[in-house]
């Protein structure tokens, strides 16, 4: 059995896995896209050192950011990180708000085919020369994919197409081969693992002012210049690293396309914009039981958190 917690970014996932790890005896697999790549901490809300002495984390900086990471990468990672775990006597909880990684972790990665860096290239040649034309050619060629991507996500659709042209099949169609899993669809059904998740959730209004306060944070406490060290060591706008929230916008600022005040302002709202298709992502897996932690404290969101994932006792 795996636990897995899953919500918006900012909505308080680090704060409560961290509680539960310490009082079952768990271990935490980030899924996250963006804490897999070494020198991205700030800008990635990765948890502190301080935060990983007190329980174990798997999957965080195992990359480079000027490399690619897949989900496919990341399925081998954490299986192996899952063996090691539970060989060892301890209970493994995957943390995360990147759906596509949760998904391909519980039900497997759809048979699509492998990378194309010479099409990917011509794809991007022509996105430069015809901003949002690639989202254009995205619309005709496969409209349920592009209602799911955001038209500023240049990586997912130029993979979208890349599919499309090299298998010719939509990747929604490709996709939907994984079927409607649930967290009580156990391996003997399909699925990967038996595992349980639980989605922690707020109001939205409570949840975008956390997201501000938390941008304001990790500007005041350097964003900028860690971004600025990432592109002194060779990162650059096209990388699929800077592509994460806050990142492009702040690289924007450093070529002086964007003042601060408005890079900053346009983090907050695409985080905002990012945290609604999180939600559209996991409100399309069966299984998640939503708990909303609003009104509660540390120590009734845990409670409540296990209950819904049907944790009871000490696994120590």
């Amino acid at each position: 059995m795996i636990y897995i917690i899953v919500g918006p970014t900012a909505v308080g996932k680090t704060e409560i896995s961290l509680a539960i790890a310490e009082e079952i005896g768990a271990e935490i697999i980030s899924a996250d896209s963006m804490q897999v790549y070494r020198g991205m901490d700030i800008g990635t809300a990765k948890p502190t050192l301080q935060e990983r002495a007190r329980v174990p984390h798997h999957l965080i900086d195992v990359a480079d950011p000027r490399e690619e990471f897949s989900a496919g990468r990341y399925v081998q990672l954490a299986d192996e990180a899952i063996k090691d775990i539970t060989e060892r006597g301890k209970v493994p909880l995957v943390v995360g708000g990147t759906g596509m990684y949760i998904r391909a972790l519980t039900e497997g990665l759809f048979d699509g085919p492998g990378a194309d860096f010479a099409l990917r290239e011509e794809l991007m040649d022509a996105e430069r020369k015809e901003p949002g034309a690639l989202y254009s050619m995205l619309k005709n060629a496969d409209p349920k994919a592009a209602e799911k991507i955001h038209p500023s996500d240049v990586r997912r659709t130029i993979r979208a197409l890349e599919v499309f042209q090299k298998s010719g099949k939509p990747i929604s169609e490709s996709q939907s081969q994984w079927g409607a899993t649930g967290s009580d669809r156990g391996a003997d059904r399909g699925g990967r693992y038996n595992c349980k998740i639980a989605g922690l959730t707020m109001p939205r209004p409570a949840l975008y002012r956390r997201i501000e306060a938390r941008v304001e944070k990790m500007l005041d406490e350097g964003f900028l210049d860690e971004v600025k060290t990432l592109r002194d060591s060779g990162c650059t706008r096209e990388m699929p690293s800077m592509h994460a929230l806050g990142y492009k916008q702040l690289m924007a600022h450093l070529d002086s396309e964007l003042g601060l005040d408005e890079a900053a302002r346009l983090i907050k709202r695409d985080t905002r914009h990012y945290a609604k298709r999180q939600y559209t992502w996991f409100n399309g897996q069966e299984g998640v039981q939503w708990v909303d932690i609003s009104d509660k404290n540390l120590a009734s969101s845990t409670d409540s958190v296990k209950k819904a994932l049907d944790i009871s006792g000490d696994f120590r």
